[in-house]
């Protein structure tokens, strides 16, 4: 498999304006923590690019027990995320890592969750079972995996609906947090909407979101389930059976 060409100045962009970009990321960050089932006991969360550390910090928060192992393929990630989290000590954990790379698919003792957002689409359908396939192998019995992630529409009307409403989704974010629509104008120059301009990096490798339910199933997960979803993006996942 061949590295994810992301480049420093995207993770740039990201941290500075992901909180426009990210549809309802604060419903989304909720949603994860509500899915996890909680434990007495210390767990390990594997989280797959983790960017500045947003999901992290929710986690870490609610689950007093848990140590979370953030991966990211960007230094700048893993650095701005090794600060924000510096207080949790020992509890977060920043690996460099390559997510088409097969070799990190280890880990010492197994793992109660894995969480992904905005990861997988740079993965081939094949990939992305593969991947599936060996997180099953990392997770312990009862242990769920959540991705949230931008899908494939399977119409041409669903893509039209999705960048329409991904358009919107940024607007409504740039007037309630700056009151103007700056970030909107930013999201539409650099042509960031993947479904109103689908070649413009040519990283992005969006799967069926029915497509990717049913691999969960073929690589063993049980309760697959749509847990969310709006203007292209869902979350979704399922738990390893056990």
């Amino acid at each position: 498999m061949s590295s994810i060409n992301w480049s420093e100045e995207a993770s740039q962009t990201f941290i500075d304006f992901g909180r426009y970009f990210v549809p309802e990321r604060e419903q989304q960050i909720a949603a994860f923590v509500d899915l996890i089932p909680a434990q007495d006991q210390p767990f390990t969360v594997l989280e797959l690019c983790c960017g500045e550390g947003l999901l992290a910090r929710a986690l870490l928060e609610q689950f007093p027990t848990c140590t979370v192992y953030g991966l990211d393929g960007s230094p700048a990630m893993l650095e701005h995320a090794g600060r924000q989290l510096a207080h949790y000590g020992e509890r977060f954990r920043p690996q460099l890592f390559d997510l088409a790379d097969r070799s990190w698919r280890q880990h010492p003792g197994l793992v109660h969750a894995v969480v992904s957002s905005l990861t997988i689409h740079h993965l081939d359908g094949a990939e992305k079972l593969q991947l599936f396939r060996d997180l099953a192998q990392l997770l312990e019995p009862g242990g769920v995996l959540l991705i949230a992630d931008v899908i494939a529409p399977a119409s041409r009307a669903g893509v039209e609906l999705a960048a329409k409403a991904w358009d919107a989704a940024v607007r409504r974010r740039a007037l309630e947090i700056d009151g103007s629509l700056d970030a909107l104008a930013y999201f539409e120059r650099e042509q960031w909407n993947m479904y109103r301009y689908p070649e413009v990096d040519g990283i992005d490798k969006p799967s069926r979101l029915l497509d990717q339910l049913k691999w969960l199933e073929q690589a063993g997960f049980a309760d697959v389930d749509v847990f969310w979803m709006q203007a292209g993006h869902a979350l979704f996942g399922g738990r390893k059976m056990g």
